[in-house]
Formats: structure tokens, sequence, C-alpha cells
């Protein structure tokens, strides 16, 4: 009966697809497209200066060091959120915990993947629909590519990321993925209106 009931655990486990909210959902507006990006493996990483270089080995690419900016190798990103505080995305599925799990040095290495939800806003107008509840200036002189910073929109925290000269990924909690979605399909029909 046991050996039943967990071959039957194993099946539905090996059916189950991991979705993101609002999975397959986007728009597209005159000069900006808002879509959900796939899932990725996050964390959430706090270490001090002493740990930085060993976690930067161990996770295969060099934390930034400076506000508001990022780095990348592959198809993981880190971006500094703060003088120990970085959000680690691995977009090719590899848990960066797992890496960093395997040094001594001190940090605290928290998966964040299933809390959070990435939201692709680009095109010519990305940067106004944006601005329309980020009171950050998002401008290409003042952020970047590679820039990015944790910011609000309308009431919500969201961490934003320039990936090109007009275009953003946003990371924002799954909770509160529809109001961002909706906040930013309204603000890009009226950025570009």
């Amino acid at each position: 009966m046991a050996k039943a009931a967990s071959k039957s655990r194993a099946s539905v486990a090996a059916e189950l697809e991991r979705r993101p909210a609002l999975a397959g959902v986007d728009l597209s507006a005159r000069g900006v497209r808002i879509s959900m990006l796939p899932p990725a493996e996050r964390i959430s990483l706090r270490a001090r200066g002493a740990s930085v270089a060993a976690l930067s080995k161990a996770l295969g690419l060099m934390l930034p060091q400076n506000p508001k900016t990022s780095a990348a190798k592959d198809a993981r990103t880190a971006l500094w959120l703060g003088p120990d505080e970085w959000l680690v995305i691995d977009e090719a599925g590899k848990d960066p915990g797992t890496d960093c799990a395997k040094i001594s040095a001190l940090h605290s290495a928290v998966g964040i993947s299933h809390r959070n939800i990435a939201i692709s806003v680009e095109g010519p107008g990305a940067e106004a629909t944006l601005a329309a509840g980020c009171p950050q200036d998002l401008s290409l002189v003042a952020f970047p590519v590679g820039a990015c910073s944790r910011t609000i929109l309308g009431k919500v925290e969201i961490v934003v990321l320039r990936t090109a000269e007009d275009a953003f990924r946003i990371e924002c909690w799954r909770s509160f993925s529809d109001y961002v979605f909706t906040f930013l399909s309204e603000a890009a029909r009226d950025a570009m209106a």
C-alpha cells in the first residue's frame, strides 16, 4: 500500500508544471510590448564585504559593489540592491542558492523563486510606461543599460533592471503581479497616445 501511494505521489509530481502568475499574458500597444518572462531561479543574497570574493567565485560572476549596478554572465544576473544585498537571477534554471551553499563564507541566501515573477517592458515607449508610476529618473543618462534599482511602481515595490536602451525587466512579488501588469498595461496605452 505504501509503495502504491509513493508511486502515485511521484506520478503526480512528474505531471506538475511550475507556471508563473499570469502565464501567457502579454500586451502590445503602439510602441510598447509587455510580457511575462519565463520562470527563473532567484535568491536574495546578503553578505559582508569579506565574503563577496568567495560568493562571486561560487556564483560564476562578480557581485556588483556599486549602487544601481548589475553583473551578468551567461544566464545569471546579480543586481546590487544595497551595500550588502543582491538579487541573483538565473534564467537557465540553475539554483544559485545551491552554488552559495558550497562555500563556508558567512552569508544568507534565501530562495525567492516562487515569490517573484518577472515582466518585460520593451519598445520606444517602455521608459514612459514605467515613468507613469515610478518616481525614479529612468532616462538613459541617469539609468543606463545594466542599471538596476529597488523602487516603487504605483503602490508596490519592484526591482527594475534596464536590459537595453528600450527594454526593462521588472521583478515583483507574485501576489502583486496582477496589479503591476494592469498598471503597466494602462500606462502603455497612454505612453504612446
